[in-house]
């Protein structure tokens, strides 16, 4: 039990950091007026084709004949508009995990997973180049333990975006059941140990996360890999640390390929998984681990985004464009509410919505296996439960929606005057 707590303290910081970025990404765009006219001059159009009916047109728009393997519809558009507003109310209302339903939520309304992937790579990477606040952060960044990282992150999205595209060819029906297996096992043990800290803090007890401030602190962990004398060594911290604290540049560029492989296997960036390695593991002080960490997200997403998954067909930029357009939105208002609604139901429904992310991908498991023919159960029954995981799904996330929105909404007042 004590290292399922350790893990989940190391993801949920994670998640918690990359929520923190989201919001200040979001909140860059939607002030600065040249950044939103871009968005809504590359968006109207599309609008305008959604009222067209667009569906009509569908294979010059990645259809079934085209190399894409997607089938558009106006429906399909919407639908990523709301899955990209589910994840930013998630995002911006509990400061944690909206990125992990991403992925999941398009494939629930029909994208196959290789292109849920690098569709949520692209809409990541755009987010990351439309509202970058670099400047303000990268006095902090090491360039040297950046470059390291990164030489290991870019590796390690060439070796996911692999191991997608091989599975893919080999047979789409293996790429689905890998990408579902791999959501199923991280949403199921985040939601319910997510459950578990909730129950505990209904019943008066606080559920603590370790926190790092300003990195004077380090685990043993991370003292024995600094400890390692293993040349190129790279200095950091000088301003935080007298002379510093040394490590292993060939470790710090392993902890990148893992992040890169996440990154590209799962379409997350890998901004959740940077934070508590930087932090935990390499002992990296918080504020170094923030400007590397905006370094990280632009270029690991934008080399698998691009170089794994776009020049191949596997990038649905409508969709793209449709989960910026709700994030944006999502994003302000669940941050907004926050200042209206109790914690305790917050973590609540955090829970609720990882949980059924977890079932609605394995739902998707039996039917994968019946199809490959590895199970052998009557293709009613497993369709049966494929549509009991996409409404349970779907409902939970709407109630969320609609519990967040309405607090807003009953709120705005206080809201207004607070601001």
């Amino acid at each position: 039990m004590h290292w399922g707590r350790q893990i989940y303290d190391f993801l949920l910081s994670g998640s918690q950091a990359y929520a923190k970025w989201d919001l200040e990404v979001s909140t860059s765009i939607l002030k600065n007026r040249k950044k939103m006219l871009f968005l809504l001059v590359l968006a109207l159009p599309i609008l305008v084709v959604c009222f067209a009916e667009a569906y009509e047109y569908h294979e010059m728009l990645g259809g079934k004949a085209a190399y894409a393997p997607a089938f558009y519809t106006t429906s399909i558009f919407f639908a990523s508009i709301a899955v990209g507003l589910a994840a930013g109310l998630i995002t911006g209302c509990i400061g944690a995990g909206g990125g992990f339903i991403i992925t999941p939520a398009l494939m629930a309304v029909g994208v196959k997973g290789i292109l849920a992937v690098g569709t949520d790579l692209f809409h990541i990477f755009a987010k990351a180049i439309m509202g970058t606040t670099m400047h303000k952060k990268l006095g902090n960044v090491s360039v040297k333990l950046a470059v390291a990282f990164l030489v290991g992150s870019i590796a390690g999205t060439f070796v996911g975006g692999a191991i997608n595209k091989s599975l893919y060819n080999a047979d789409p029906l293996l790429s689905e059941l890998f990408i579902s297996t791999i959501y199923a096992v991280l949403l199921g043990f985040l939601g319910f140990y997510a459950l578990y800290d909730f129950l505990k803090t209904t019943r008066g007890q606080t559920a603590q996360v370790q926190q790092s401030g300003s990195g004077s602190d380090i685990t043993n962990l991370s003292s024995k890999l600094q400890s390692l004398s293993v040349p190129p060594m790279i200095t950091f911290d000088e301003d935080l640390t007298p002379g510093g604290r040394r490590i292993s540049g060939w470790i710090v560029a392993a902890g990148g390929v893992v992040v890169g492989l996440l990154a590209a296997i799962m379409g997350v960036g890998g901004g959740f998984v940077t934070f508590p390695m930087f932090v935990y593991i390499f002992g990296v002080s918080s504020m170094t681990t923030v400007g590397t960490d905006i370094l990280q997200i632009i270029f690991t997403a934008g080399f698998a985004a691009v170089g794994q998954y776009a020049i191949y067909g596997y990038v649905f930029y409508t969709l793209a464009i449709g989960m910026l357009l709700g994030s944006l939105l999502g994003i302000q208002i669940g941050a907004l509410t926050t200042k209206a609604v109790s914690g305790v139901h917050i973590r609540g429904f955090y829970a609720m919505s990882i949980i059924a992310g977890f079932i609605n991908r394995v739902a998707t498991l039996p039917k994968k296996l019946v199809e490959m023919d590895i199970l052998h159960l009557p293709m009613g029954l497993v369709n049966g439960i494929e549509q009991v995981g996409n409404v349970v799904f779907w409902v939970v996330v709407a109630v969320f929606g609609i519990w967040v929105c309405s607090k807003f909404f009953l709120n705005i007042g206080k809201l207004r005057g607070e601001a």
